[in-house]
């Protein structure tokens, strides 16, 4: 099969979320909230590293919740420049609308978590069977992720984001696991 190139995948897989039924993707997201939930990695993780959905991505919200019921401390990033920087939120009214859109941290509450083993829940563009990552094109998770090595990594994505391969660089980092709606691969 032949390798599409990144930015062939970035367009197909944002005109597939463009055409996504809402229901679908709050359908999707729920099972894959689910099935992390269950993980042994979450129940033992003390700091969840995470995004805040946008733009028909895989659904955060739930896990967020879960976590701060769970009593473990929820940090989402912020971006400077070309680096971003994680700070723990306690309630949605802690993000403002921040980079391209995205809501992130207020500047005012800023509390940087540093965890070297902390879980991070990944977004991506596309994935392959070999949980190589397509990300947006910023870099900024495998910059981020460069530093704190040992951190544990989880992707969420739909069925949809997952090719048999993608295009990837030596210096991208890869999650341990990746999950859609429908499996775990490893």
């Amino acid at each position: 099969m032949e390798v599409k190139s990144k930015k062939e995948i970035r367009a197909k897989v944002k005109q597939h979320r463009k055409d996504a039924m809402p229901e679908q993707i709050h359908a999707n997201s729920e099972s894959i909230c689910k099935t992390f939930l269950d993980l042994p990695e979450y129940k033992t993780a003390k700091y969840v590293f995470g995004y805040v959905d946008c733009k028909n991505e895989v659904e955060t919200k739930k896990v967020i919740e879960q976590c701060w019921k769970d009593g473990k401390i929820v940090a989402v990033p912020k971006v400077f420049d070309k680096n971003m920087k994680f700070y723990a939120i306690t309630s949605y009214e802690d993000l403002e609308e921040g980079y391209f859109g995205i809501r992130e941290p207020k500047h005012e509450l800023l509390k940087e978590i540093i965890c070297e083993d902390g879980l991070m829940i990944l977004p991506g563009v596309a994935f392959d069977l070999e949980c190589h990552r397509v990300g947006y094109g910023g870099g900024f998770y495998d910059r981020y992720l460069e530093m704190y090595p040992n951190m544990k990594k989880i992707a969420f994505a739909f069925e949809f984001q997952i090719f048999e391969q993608v295009p990837y660089e030596e210096f991208d980092i890869k999650p341990e696991k990746i999950i859609t709606e429908s499996r775990i691969i490893v």
